[in-house]
């Protein structure tokens, strides 16, 4: 059982459809087995849906949405990579001043594969070293960032990984990086699951009302 090096720390994980499946469900459970509050923030409310390279995947539910947050709600940041999320992501000039509110803070932030198009959008990658997915290297380099070709790249308080294949490498440099840096400002919240609770006791009183009505009219 993974230690409770993270117990403290909210970790919010920018995200909108279109994420890559692995990218936000694997780092998400590493990072509650290691005792982190997980939100995901996104554009909406309700439920987004995750691709797995071309093909769509599962949708996950959306906690907060990023105009109803500010960066100091949250202690780190996790932005997954995908084709399509992170160019919606970059096109909302919320995420953008939120994300670059979160850097100002100095707050830690860990990315891979297609996720840093987003810090190239919110003007913050120029003179960073950043691993990323090769397809967007020459976006980084033309955002004055230094492209490495590496499975795990640590500046200052950023952390990068090139995508899925380097997931061992970007679960464990994440990890070590909030556990470095992020403040840990926030105690870890009980989700309540009364609302589940009280939906199913509704569902029996419906069910349990006609044999009763059934039996008071004999």
């Amino acid at each position: 059982m993974a230690r409770k090096t993270l117990k403290g720390i909210r970790v919010g994980v920018l995200a909108a459809d279109g994420f890559e499946q692995v990218e936000l469900t694997v780092p998400v459970r590493a990072l509650r087995k290691r005792g982190a509050q997980v939100d995901i923030i996104s554009l909406h409310k309700g439920r987004i849906r995750g691709m797995n390279l071309m093909w769509p995947g599962k949708k996950v539910r959306v906690d907060e949405t990023v105009h109803r947050v500010r960066p100091t709600d949250f202690d780190a940041l996790l932005i997954p990579g995908g084709f399509v999320n992170p160019d919606k992501l970059r096109q909302s000039e919320e995420v953008l001043d939120f994300v670059r509110e979160f850097d100002r803070h100095g707050r830690p932030i860990a990315t891979l594969c297609h996720g840093p198009w987003v810090l190239v959008s919110a003007g913050l990658a120029s003179g960073r070293k950043l691993a990323s997915w090769p397809g967007i290297k020459d976006d980084l380099r033309n955002a004055g960032a230094q492209w490495m070709d590496e499975p795990a790249v640590r500046d200052d308080r950023w952390f990068s990984s090139r995508g899925p294949h380097d997931m061992r490498h970007f679960i464990k440099g994440m990890v070590a990086l909030f556990d470095e840096h992020a403040p840990r400002n926030h105690p870890v919240e009980e989700r309540s699951h009364w609302g589940r609770w009280l939906f199913a006791a509704l569902l029996g009183m419906v069910a349990i009302r006609p044999i009763r009505t059934a039996l008071l009219a004999r």
